[in-house]
């Protein structure tokens, strides 16, 4: 099972169309909030099944603030990230998800990359598409086996000249 993260798209079509074809192999999208209205362009022609949480650019309220699934036994807590300071340190968010009992936290808010994994839970940021800070645009990537082993990995927006 492949999951593809997205995060603080800020209505960057360019990149969005970009993204595209990053996700349309995947079986889950999940969309970390802000400019969560670009979720419907994201979801255009996408097969599988989407996921999205409202960030703090969001003032919709069709969207909530975190969710939960459970993929071959995988738990995977997704939320935007400004409810738990993200930009400043991450202990919050790591401790929300093994009050959860999350295999992996999802979250966006910092515009920066992150893959961080401990003995417990595997953190995930795939950063912005739209305004990165420091590094390229990514989109993360989520390959859960039946037998729920994972790889986190970041694929990064090809930008052609």
């Amino acid at each position: 099972m492949r999951i593809a993260v997205i995060s603080d798209t800020h209505r960057a079509d360019k990149y969005i169309n970009l993204a595209k074809s990053l996700i349309k192999d995947a079986d889950i999208l999940i969309h970390l909030g802000d400019n969560i209205e670009d979720v419907d362009k994201l979801a255009n022609g996408f097969k599988g099944k989407v996921y999205a949480v409202a960030g703090n650019c969001d003032f919709s309220s069709k969207y909530p603030k975190e969710g939960m699934i459970e993929v071959n036994r995988v738990k995977i807590f997704y939320t935007h990230g400004d409810l738990y300071g993200v930009k400043s340190s991450v202990t919050s968010i790591y401790y929300r998800g093994r009050e959860l009992q999350a295999n992996i936290v999802l979250f966006g808010h910092t515009h920066q990359q992150l893959i961080e994994k401990t003995e417990e839970v595997i953190l995930m940021n795939p950063g912005s598409i739209s305004l990165p800070h420091f590094k390229g645009r990514y989109v993360g990537i989520i390959d859960i086996d039946d037998d729920g082993s994972v790889d986190t990995y970041l694929r990064e927006l090809k930008i052609g000249n």
